[in-house]
């Protein structure tokens, strides 16, 4: 009955467990801990709608579930499609959102863009306007609502001020930058040329023939058979006209079929117009409803409409890990690199350690974006655990507490607690000094005695870490040789193991460089000790990417480890070997000595998965960037956002289908 009431009162969340074991080591009596401990359970358990999610409106959205994303755009191989419309005379496509894509949730927003190369503040809005009212113009006129680039102009050039010909030429360099070839669709295409096929573009746009022809080979498509524009032949495909003259351009009992992504244009009226019709559904319809709108304007644009277009254009329908790794890790992994990348710029820093196991997908993404760097790089092995037994002398409070407080309730033994101290031969001793037997459970009464017994033999314990502590150092001197600054990169959330590495290399083995520890996140306001990295986050010991409790507090607020928040995140970079047990002599080992590692419990092939989603949004976002000519800012704020979404409560299922991979929240064995 006790064990139950333990488990149900104190074990089931770690935020409670830990407030309340800090209460009774302080002193306080059994009534007053159990009043305490039962506003705790009221606080945050009980009471209903005292989580922050309303501080974050994306985490309203609903995810797939069990199924992935692209299964839901699942399409046959774009060979058998193309087979398929090979049985009619003439293939048409539209051309924008359906053979070209844009890197926008929004093709508006690349008029954001136009505006940032003229300097022209809200040029967004002006150009919008002045495209409705030249449409308007034109018809009022007693002519179609079809209009030119120039028409367009006209109008910009006498409300902005900006010379016709010069915002012409800036708005066709732009559409020349941010269009690039659907995938599934340039493989289609390719197929019907290749079997002689007459395939024909149909498009409602201001763009002329010509531009729309240059498009479509700058991106890899073969010369059409013909282009029909509306800009050129005053009529669309909405009115129905630009399908009348494809019947009198190839005759009434040609067989037409026209893919477009517009369920109007393209398939309404194409049908009305007796053209069969296959519709291709706009990818950024088809993802929007899973996708974070609370994201600065162009970053969540170019996010968005990058993911939509690799996930659902349906070449490929990926595994639900891949896309965790493409759709929530990404953008963050692209951003926190580059936030690395500009701190050790900016503060000199020569040596940039990513530390086990949460460095492994971050060293792979920042070598594939700064190249030039891979040098003063390196995949550094440590561990709370190592550190926790390296840094004892200094830490001894975090010592009794990672390896026996925190384990109190866990049903462990005394012999299991001291196994993983690596102190087994002074079990015997303890147990009888002490009258306690191998087998006694740990509990805080009998974790109080171990430390009190373990504190009085102190220079005996630590002498059972020498051996590690020399190897450690050769590691370290042969990682650290010749520098005098280096970042130790890493997930979060307290900033202890950074803390604890600068520690071990400067004040325990005498190595003159200092460490910086650069953090994803830090702890959040719901942790038992939210403030505790405080002075170093202030003192610039410790640099936070997405939150802290000074930048983006809508996140610090919301974020919650008691929700396995710092699982979900961990799991994104985390390798697929265990975590490191320790450094050990070896002898047979020309260097000295050796790292011992966990037996890791997650599938690599799955963990593997994970990365290669995220790697390949860095190469895609890389070559955005690319083609655009800029760089595209991804703050911290931006780069929480897809997790967010995941985060939110209707989507427990697929959280769910994750829950196998994720790490165990405890630090030892």
């Amino acid at each position: 009955m006790k064990e139950w009431l333990y488990r149900l009162l104190v074990s089931r969340t770690p935020q409670i467990k830990e407030r309340y074991l800090n209460r009774r080591n302080s002193g306080t009596g059994r009534l007053s801990g159990l009043a305490y401990l039962v506003w705790l359970n009221l606080r945050y358990g009980l009471i209903p709608g005292r989580r922050q999610d309303m501080f974050l409106p994306d985490t309203a959205l609903r995810l797939p579930g069990e199924r992935s994303e692209s299964s839901r755009s699942a399409r046959e191989a774009p060979e058998q499609f193309a087979r398929r419309l090979a049985e009619f005379d003439i293939v048409s496509f539209d051309v924008f959102d359906t053979l070209l894509f844009r890197p926008f949730s929004d093709p508006r927003d690349m008029f954001g863009l136009i505006g940032l190369e003229l300097n022209y503040p809200g040029f967004q809005k002006l150009r919008i306007q002045a495209e409705e009212q030249a449409r308007r113009k034109k018809w009022e006129s007693g002519e179609t609502r079809e209009v030119t680039l120039g028409d367009i102009w006209e109008i910009m050039e006498r409300e902005t001020g900006i010379p016709r010909q010069k915002g012409m030429d800036a708005e066709w360099e732009w559409e020349r930058r941010c269009c690039f070839a659907n995938p599934y669709l340039l493989q289609t295409v390719k197929a019907l040329c290749q079997m002689g096929k007459t395939v024909i573009a149909v498009s409602d746009m201001y763009l002329s023939r010509k531009q729309i022809e240059l498009l479509l080979k700058e991106n890899g498509f073969p010369r059409l058979t013909e282009l029909f524009v509306s800009s050129e032949y005053g009529c669309s495909k909405s009115s129905g006209g630009l399908y009348d003259l494809l019947r009198q351009r190839y005759g009434r009992k040609a067989r037409i079929i026209h893919i477009g992504d517009n369920i109007y244009s393209d398939v309404k009226s194409a049908s009305s117009h007796g053209v069969e019709t296959d519709w291709y559904p706009n990818v950024n319809s088809v993802g929007k409803p899973f996708r974070p709108g609370d994201m600065s304007a162009l970053t969540g644009s170019i996010y968005r409409g990058l993911v939509n277009a690799h996930i659902h254009c349906g070449l490929m329908q990926y595994s639900p890990e891949y896309e965790y790794g493409f759709l929530y890790g990404g953008l963050f992994v692209t951003g926190y690199c580059r936030f690395i990348h500009t701190y050790c710029q900016c503060y000199g820093i020569e040596k940039i350690l990513f530390l086990s196991r949460d460095g492994c997908l971050l060293l792979r993404a920042y070598r594939a974006m700064y190249p030039e760097e891979a040098h003063r790089t390196a995949y550094a092995c440590w561990s709370r655990l190592a550190a926790v037994k390296l840094t004892a002398d200094i830490y001894r409070s975090e010592y009794f507490e990672r390896f026996l407080f925190h384990r109190t309730g866990s049903h462990i033994t005394l012999r299991q607690a001291l196994d993983g101290m690596e102190l087994t031969d002074l079990l015997p001793k303890l147990c009888r000094e002490r009258s306690l037997a191998p087998e006694t459970v740990l509990t805080y009464k009998t974790a109080r005695v171990v430390k009190q017994y373990l504190t009085e033999h102190w220079q005996e314990v630590l002498s059972h870490y020498t051996e590690q502590q020399n190897a450690a150092k050769s590691y370290y001197q042969e990682l650290l040789d010749g520098c005098r600054t280096a970042a130790a990169v890493d997930i979060g959330w307290a900033g202890s193991g950074a803390v604890m590495l600068d520690c071990a290399v400067s004040r325990i083995w005498g190595l003159s460089c200092r460490i910086t520890g650069i953090l994803a996140g830090t702890l959040s306001a719901n942790s038992p000790e939210a403030d505790a990295a405080s002075p170093l986050l202030w003192g610039g010991r410790l640099v936070s990417y997405l939150f802290s409790e000074a930048n983006n507090r809508d996140l610090w607020r919301f974020h919650d480890a008691d929700k396995k928040h710092n699982l979900y995140w961990e799991l994104l970079l985390g390798a697929p070997e265990g975590s490191l047990i320790g450094f050990y002599p070896n002898r047979n080992n020309a260097r000295g000595w050796q790292c011992r590692l966990k037996k890791s419990h997650a599938d690599p092939a799955k963990i593997n998965q994970i990365h290669q989603g995220a790697m390949d949004f860095v190469q895609l976002f890389l070559e955005t960037e690319k083609r655009l000519g800029l760089t595209v800012p991804i703050s911290g704020r931006d780069a929480y956002a897809p997790m967010a979404a995941l985060f939110g409560r209707h989507n427990r299922t697929s959280r769910r289908k994750l829950e196998d991979l994720l790490d165990e929240a405890q630090i030892v064995c």
